[in-house]
């Protein structure tokens, strides 16, 4: 044996395990269950809520402790997201196999791919993945690095080549040895950066955390004042002031607001998942839905990934019939054929055109870029890439060859006098015609490229391929300003990358790590960005764009790295999401209004009540039965609902219109019943609570007839529903919600304030609907 291929003896190996030069576990490590379950439950959030059942509990009224369900089911929906959002990050892998075939002390081992060290010696053969990056000492292969770099041909690897980390041995047996370990290596380096902890992209989450902090600054200052308010100053009872208080604090939460937006979210992975979408991520789908610049990786997506022969081109006065059998003949003869020879032999599958039979097969090589085959009858033909198959001869057919590559990728197939020992070709090649191949597009493309045309979404299609047949495809199916294009490899710069994307909708020649500057650039010219993709070269960029989607039949990178995965490896699913998406975020809208309602409410009233003489008229579980039929039951029915819109403003401005003619309706009654209870009628403190809540009721009501509009019978029978429930908790079940019985003075106040503030009602819900819609007129 050569004493340059005895690999490392044992005393080197572990001298290099000492010093650390060794292929272990270099993953980025995601959080705990541990450390889930604790961030889930130890939130400031939970804290609050967790102090307000703690001031409850002193008091003895356990009713009132209820508000603490909505908090539970939170959490627990939390956990379960994030748990298995961890356990679909964990999976992502680029180099999938367990063991290496490595030559140590002179003899062939196996050891798992942990142990390989620096300067190992790997034996790679077809079917291989090369799990480090390293060079060749011995033997010659044909290596696939699609899944690395994008580009569909086998590259041609012999001795002082380098090989990538996560590409796949085609053909042919090398010796390599080892130059990068761990996290050195090329596939470690996309893996680690596509498991970084990624921050969710949610305008919705983004409001309703906004909305938790805002509210989390002020509770407390706020509710000690409205306590020490009304036990010193109003006499009133601790116990009293205490729940007082707490209904006071507990209304400025939303809690069942993330409840809702939770269920909604999955509600829709359920739909999604029927529709054969993998949803990975809950709040991709209201991305996906705002997207304004969909970027499409070539392969996978718009095509199949599988080839088709578009058309065979006679040279001159060529016979049809000998360049049939020559490229038949040529395809058959490949012992490893790839999409190409794959596409020729299916396109004269069912023809009766004549195979030869070979004497000797010539294989591709990246450096000739031509294959060819000698036959049993003493023809022999080559068939590769015209300007190196024809060399200086490419002249005669250079126009021809240029006009057909517009539209496909062209092979010319040549009639030669045969072979060197070498694989040279002796004599002069005789062109005889030209193959001109197409990536097999999906019937759907056209049609979803359309649709995201119409949406008025920008399509950049981004791929590692030639660009002039990533062009002839975008144009195929309809891309905008397709048939202008880029070659990346031109793009040297960050600055000429954000002009070529701000230009450009086509790009060729893209290397993995650009795919991702082009979203950076999108995204800092303000833009929402979705990625699709099915290779290790696309992970960086689906883990840097708004929303990713991947292929089912692409890497398990590309899969596990994304937010969304087409298990039928159909782009025509995308619109289905968009849909759902915007079915989710408009109804979500609507019904968010409903949990503002309270939330304002809730928060003025507490501003208002340290400076009125009297006490808060709320206790938490009038607060639970207002939120149970005026807002929890009508939120979950209305969100559920067709609805496919396209989504216009941002999600706190739209649902603060909706709410705010009804929070200021609510404190409009409130105030007025406080004032007329105790300054005219003399009412007691029951007696005005009972109609603080029932009025407030009234006003959930009239919103929820508003947002009903247009009726349908599931909304009717919703209102019917609100009402007999409210009823019901206000007579059978009054004791337990603290309604007083109605006396005749409380019954006029009820009709009068009712009558009138419905009237408010209508005229301020106009005002601010009419205000807002201009608003969107003008952003729009």
């Amino acid at each position: 044996m050569d004493e340059k291929l005895k690999g490392l003896t044992s005393a080197e190996v572990a001298e290099r395990v000492a010093r650390g030069d060794v292929n272990a576990d270099v993953d980025v490590k995601t959080r705990t269950i541990k450390q889930i379950v604790l961030g889930n439950v130890c939130t400031l959030f939970n804290l609050i809520n967790v102090i307000l059942a703690l001031f409850v509990l002193i008091t003895g009224s356990y009713k009132n402790m209820l508000f603490m369900l909505v908090i539970v089911l939170n959490t627990v929906i939390g956990i379960v997201q994030e748990v298995r959002s961890k356990r679909t990050t964990d999976r992502l892998s680029i180099v999938a196999g367990s063991h290496a075939k490595v030559i140590r002390d002179g003899a062939q081992v196996e050891v798992p791919l942990n142990d390989v060290v620096r300067d190992d010696l790997m034996v790679l053969g077809r079917g291989d993945q090369v799990p480090a990056d390293a060079e060749v000492v011995a033997g010659a292969a044909d290596l696939n690095e699609s899944l690395l770099t994008g580009e569909s041909n086998l590259i041609k690897k012999q001795i002082g080549h380098k090989l990538m980390s996560g590409s796949f041995v085609n053909a042919g047996t090398v010796t390599a040895r080892v130059e990068h370990v761990g996290k050195e290596n090329y596939a470690a380096k996309i893996s680690a950066e596509a498991k970084q902890r990624k921050a969710v992209n949610s305008e919705i989450m983004n409001s309703l955390n906004g909305i938790i902090k805002f509210v989390s600054f002020i509770i407390f200052p706020l509710g000690a004042i409205l306590f020490s308010r009304e036990f010193f100053s109003h006499s009133v009872a601790f116990n009293d002031a205490v729940l007082s208080t707490t209904a006071a604090l507990v209304g400025m939460i939303p809690e069942g607001l993330i409840l809702l937006t939770s269920t909604v979210l999955a509600v829709a992975v359920v739909r999604l998942a029927k529709s054969k979408v993998l949803v990975q991520q809950l709040y991709c789908i209201e991305t996906l839905a705002r997207v304004d610049t969909l970027c499409l990786d070539k392969t996978g997506t718009i095509t199949t990934g599988a080839m088709e022969v578009a058309s065979v081109e006679l040279v001159g006065s060529a016979d049809a019939a000998e360049v049939d059998t020559a490229l038949a003949s040529l395809a058959v003869a490949d012992e490893d054929p790839n999409e190409t020879a794959q596409a020729i032999i299916e396109h004269y599958a069912q023809s009766a055109v004549a195979r030869l039979s070979v004497v000797r097969i010539v294989p591709f090589s990246s450096d000739k870029k031509w294959s060819g085959a000698a036959f049993a009858d003493g023809r022999a033909y080559v068939m590769g890439a015209a300007r190196f198959v024809l060399g200086d001869g490419y002249a005669a057919v250079e126009g021809q060859a240029n006009e057909l590559a517009e539209d496909a990728r062209v092979l010319l197939v040549a009639r030669v006098d045969g072979f060197t020992d070498d694989g040279d070709v002796v004599g002069t090649p005789e062109p005889l015609g030209f193959v001109c191949i197409h990536d097999q597009i999906r019937a759907t493309a056209a049609q979803t490229i359309g649709y995201f045309k119409d949406q008025g979404v920008t399509v950049n299609v981004i791929s590692g391929d030639d660009p002039r047949t990533v062009s002839g495809i975008a144009q195929k199916v309809g891309v905008p300003g397709a048939d202008q294009y880029v070659d990346a490899t031109t793009l040297e710069t960050p600055e000429q990358v954000a002009a070529a994307i701000e230009r450009y909708h086509v790009f060729g020649r893209v290397k993995p790590e650009q795919k991702k500057q082009f979203v950076i650039a999108l995204q800092e010219r303000g833009h929402v960005v979705a990625m699709t993709g099915d290779g290790v070269n696309d992970t960086l960029a689906l883990k840097q764009a708004d929303c990713s989607v991947a292929m089912a039949a692409g890497s398990d990178a590309a899969r596990n790295v994304a937010q969304l995965v087409l298990v039928d490896n159909d782009f025509a699913s995308m619109p289905k999401v968009v849909a759902e998406g915007r079915r989710s975020i408009n109804n979500l809208q609507r019904s968010a209004s409903l949990f503002l309602v309270k939330t304002l409410l809730s928060m003025s009233l507490a501003v208002l009540f340290i400076f009125l003489p009297w006490q808060y008229p709320f206790q938490p579980i009038q607060m639970t039965l207002i939120s149970a039929f005026t807002i929890g039951l009508p939120s979950f029915v209305l969100a559920l609902e067709p609805n496919k819109d396209r989504i216009r403003g941002r999600f706190l401005e739209n649902v603060i219109v909706k709410s705010l003619p009804g929070a200021l309706c609510a404190v409009l009654n409130v105030v007025a019943v406080n004032v007329i209870g105790y300054t005219s009628l003399g009412l007691d403190y029951s007696q005005v609570s009972t109609l603080c809540v029932l009025l407030t009721a009234w006003v959930g009501f009239l919103l929820i007839v508003r947002l009903s509009i247009p009726f349908t019978p599931l909304r009717a029978a919703l209102v019917v529903v609100v009402v007999g429930g409210t009823v019901l908790g206000a007579t059978l079940l009054h004791g337990l919600f603290g309604i007083e019985p109605f006396t005749t003075s409380m019954t006029v106040v009820f009709v009068a304030c009712a009558a009138a503030i419905s009237v408010v009602f209508q005229v301020l819900y106009r005002l601010f609907g009419s205000w807002h819609a201009k608003r969107l007129a003008r952003l729009a």
